[in-house]
């Protein structure tokens, strides 16, 4: 019998040649049970995404096992491409449906950053416009527009991406969003996160648990419990600069405003507003004492505990200092 990484029975749009070109996964499952294994290979669908006929839907929708069978029976129903898409291992996303699958099982906190393989999704993924009646290929949109106006309804536009809103997706447990169309489908947003308006988040990147967001957290980014992104704050993403390490920041840190890193920080650090570290940042050590050490690059500080960034008001050199400080998020602020 073959063993399943994921699967997922969701909704999924076509363009007008035919293409899927998105698909919804209301309970997308990871690692499923042996007699939910015995369902799906029960119809006799292989890896990848495949649209569901009749036989196929009446099948499962009588499943005692599959997690999404009762609901099978009004998709089916609802006379829409219904499909089923299935990860047999963890390897890059093999069509839009299994790009789709492995972005909602991140979403779904199912898998965390960097727990599952997204390599080639950009190539797999449609740039579609995203709109108040779902996507639509950019070569069909002015028809689709132009139809609505003359039915008398008005068509808006959101977006142009190959990324979704992950809210229109899934709302994950226990959050505060400010302005949802700034988180993409793909990111984990833990329990007790708050993304205030500037904050955006990026597929397979995110936050562990209570965390105030105000900054751009980068693809591939993982943020700590209990860590603060200041207004205007970022973060280096490997898709934009940042090569191929892997930036993260610990827990209990703080990047003040428009301050940001360019390499991994361990927990109880902090970075002052208006600093940016990268890894080829010259940095001055400074004892306890206030005594200066050596001159070395922030690459070598990396992922260490309890480091305060600053920038020496008089001679503007960044100095590291010991954090004797360590900051706790306003409870209040994040009962969510």
């Amino acid at each position: 019998m073959t063993t399943i990484y994921a699967y997922g029975i969701g909704i999924a749009t076509k363009n007008q040649a035919g293409e899927i070109i998105e698909v919804f996964y209301p309970q997308p499952v990871l690692a499923p049970c042996q007699e939910e294994l015995e369902e799906i290979n029960a119809i006799g669908l292989s890896d990848g995404t495949s649209v569901l006929n009749e036989f196929q839907l009446t099948s499962l929708a009588a499943s005692d096992y599959l997690p999404i069978a009762t609901l099978i029976e009004s998709l089916k129903d609802a006379r829409k491409t219904i499909v089923l898409s299935i990860a047999q291992q963890d390897s890059a996303p093999a069509d839009v449906g299994t790009a789709f699958l492995k972005l909602h099982l991140l979403s779904h906190r199912l898998v965390k950053p960097h727990e599952t393989v997204l390599d080639g999704v950009f190539g797999i993924l449609h740039n579609l416009a995203w709109t108040s009646e779902g996507p639509i290929e950019l070569n069909e949109l002015p028809a689709r527009q132009l139809q609505a106006r003359l039915e008398g309804r008005a068509l808006s536009v959101n977006c142009i991406d190959k990324f979704p809103k992950m809210t229109d997706y899934v709302v994950p447990s226990g959050v505060r969003i400010a302005d949802a169309a700034r988180i993409r489908l793909g990111a984990y947003i833990g329990e007790g996160t708050t993304v205030m308006h500037e904050g955006f988040v990026n597929f397979n990147a995110g936050t562990a648990g209570p965390a105030m967001i105000e900054g751009r957290i980068s693809a591939g980014v993982w943020v700590g419990s209990h860590s603060d992104l200041g207004g205007g704050s970022s973060t280096m993403g490997t898709l934009s600069g940042g090569g191929n390490i892997v930036i993260s920041v610990g827990e209990h840190c703080l990047i003040g405003a428009n301050a940001g890193t360019g390499i991994p920080l361990g927990d109880h650090c902090t970075i002052e507003s208006g600093l940016y570290i990268t890894a080829g940042t010259k940095i001055q050590l400074v004892n306890d004492e206030g005594t200066q050490g050596d001159i070395i690059k922030a690459k070598e500080l990396a992922g260490q505990n309890h480091l305060l960034f600053r920038r020496n008001s008089q001679s503007g050199a960044v100095e590291c200092h010991t954090n004797l400080s360590s900051i706790e998020l306003n409870d209040m602020l994040h009962s969510n």
